[in-house]
């Protein structure tokens, strides 16, 4: 598999030499030939909500607006960067120019042009504006110009990231851009379908256009195998979802946990995407017993990982070899550039001696009469996360520490993490597809500030080295970055316990799944 070790132009879950980060179930018998037409239904945990693109957050939603809305370089399962709406694009670490494709429209009819796509770089560079890209991908540092189908895209500092970053935006219709309230119940994109109907909290039904000419690979309307419309249904329940497959009712749907071995065992095939589903954050607020690095250090060193790790990724585990697990996997090394230190129960005990947790006489922990009471916080349906929580807190009340157990829903997450900042640390998960991104959430502002480092840290080596990153030319940018995440690993800002690969099964069609389902390649299979 190709990774990206310097500006991608050969960020946004391979990391292992041998593991694909779009992996290929066993093949399985052969469901038929490709046919065209008919419906294609894929399963969605939840409620996708407002369908803004400019302001979405959450997987779900991502999964469904990716249906309706392009960017202008496509990233493929494996990595690679290959044109969509840009035919081509040539980039230094200040300047892209991209050139569009000829004959782009939108679902409305209306023409999508090259300042369409300048409008919506400078939307988003725009702080007042407050979009998902935003600080992580695009900023006021960036501005964009056109000249018919030319897009020059600028920075005032050297960006070795600048092409695949912009090109990677989704990118929204004049009349959206005008009035982004609009999208909220309906979309407004170049994409091959677009949406036509809703019924909240079911079914979001997207239709193809008959005018598309402009897809990766030269895909068209008129490509075989292509569906008529597509149902994004909401189905929470991972069992309810595996059943609907085997019936073939539908025709994908995540699944990760026990019922995986019976669509095994059904010959249904998946792709799927590296999962850091054993990452651990630590809320180092001040105030919180994380704030202490000898704190983190003792209980991070405390678990089992590969006891803990058989649990939570269920037997199918991958070590962790990056903190990008994302495509387009920018700076991910063949080999990881960190080790993660080996159990020992009896340092972990002295670290926390040492930091003036002290063990009393009924086997727990104070300093100044406060009890070490440490708050885990886990997603709640996920299948295998509380099975393994319970195994750390095992471990952790060995030690003396009062372990409290927590299990999110969506809305417990936001409150938690960017609103009462009450939780310590636990499955917390981010997955992003670029040293840059994870910037934001390690360097950058705290929830209070309006940013998204919802674990207070601050981290100065690592500091350091994002500045010098952030200026260095395209041939040394990596190792630096590589250097950067070296240091949250030393000071145990993160412990990724382990990975896995989370699978997308398909049933009656075949599809690419570089991060979500992309729409352009689902083929219906008769």
């Amino acid at each position: 598999m190709k990774r990206s070790t310097a500006v991608p132009v050969a960020a946004v879950l391979s990391a292992l030499a041998l593991t694909l980060t779009s992996c290929a179930g066993s093949t399985g018998p052969s469901e038929g030939e490709v046919v065209s037409g008919g419906t294609f239904v894929t399963a969605v945990g939840d409620d996708p909500g407002d369908l803004n693109p400019l302001k979405a957050v959450s997987p779900d939603t991502f999964s469904v607006l990716s249906l309706a809305y392009e960017s202008l370089i496509a990233v493929t399962s494996e990595g690679d960067l290959e044109p969509w709406l840009a035919e081509s694009w040539e980039e230094t670490g200040t300047e892209v120019v991209f050139t569009l494709k000829d004959g782009i429209t939108c679902s409305d009819g209306s023409e999508f042009t090259g300042q369409t796509v300048a409008d919506n770089l400078n939307y988003n560079a725009d702080p007042e504006n407050a979009t998902f890209s935003y600080g992580s991908v695009i900023d006021e540092k960036i501005s964009a110009t056109a000249d018919g189908n030319t897009v020059t895209v600028t920075s005032t500092e050297n960006n070795p990231f600048l092409a695949v970053n912009i090109g990677t935006i989704q990118l929204v219709c004049d009349a959206g851009l005008a009035d982004p309230t609009t999208m909220s119940d309906a979309t407004d994109g170049t994409g091959l379908f677009a949406l036509s109907d809703i019924k909240p909290g079911d079914t979001y039904t997207f239709t193809k256009r008959d005018d598309y000419t402009w897809g990766p690979d030269d895909v068209t309307s008129e490509t075989d195998g292509l569906p008529d419309t597509i149902e994004a249904r909401v189905i929470s329940d991972e069992s309810t979802a595996a059943n609907l497959l085997v019936s073939g009712e539908i025709n994908a749907a995540t699944i990760s946990g026990a019922d995986r071995a019976r669509l095994d065992a059904a010959g249904l095939t998946f792709v799927g995407v590296r999962n850091p589903v054993g990452m651990m954050l630590f809320n180092e607020k001040e105030g919180r017993p994380f704030s202490d690095p000898l704190v983190r250090e003792a209980l991070s060193i405390a678990i089992d990982r590969d006891e803990v790790g058989t649990v939570i990724a269920d037997g199918e585990g991958l070590e962790a070899t990056s903190l990008v697990t994302k495509n387009p996997l920018l700076c991910v090394a063949d080999e990881p550039t960190w080790t993660l230190p080996d159990t020992d129960l009896d340092r972990s005990a002295e670290l926390l001696d040492e930091a003036g947790w002290l063990l009393e006489s009924d086997g727990l922990r104070y300093k100044a009469g406060e009890p070490l009471t440490i708050k885990f916080v886990y997603n709640a349906p996920t299948s295998t996360h509380a099975a393994a929580a319970e195994l750390v807190k095992e471990t952790w009340d060995g030690l003396g520490v009062t372990t409290e157990l927590s299990g999110n829903d969506a809305a417990a997450w936001s409150e938690q993490l960017y609103t009462t900042f009450d939780w310590d640390t636990g499955w917390v998960q981010i997955a992003p597809g670029g040293p840059v991104l994870l910037s934001v959430f390690f360097d950058g502002a705290t929830p209070d500030a309006g940013g998204l480092n919802f674990m207070w840290v601050d981290n100065p080596e690592y500091s350091a080295l994002v500045a010098e990153a952030s200026s260095a030319t395209p041939e040394d940018a990596c190792g630096i970055w590589n250097a950067a995440e070296d240091e949250l690993i030393e000071r145990f800002d993160v412990f990724p316990v382990i990975d896995n690969i989370l699978p997308t099964y398909q049933s009656g069609a075949t599809f690419d799944l570089p991060n979500f389902i992309q729409p352009t390649s689902i083929r219906m299979l008769g």
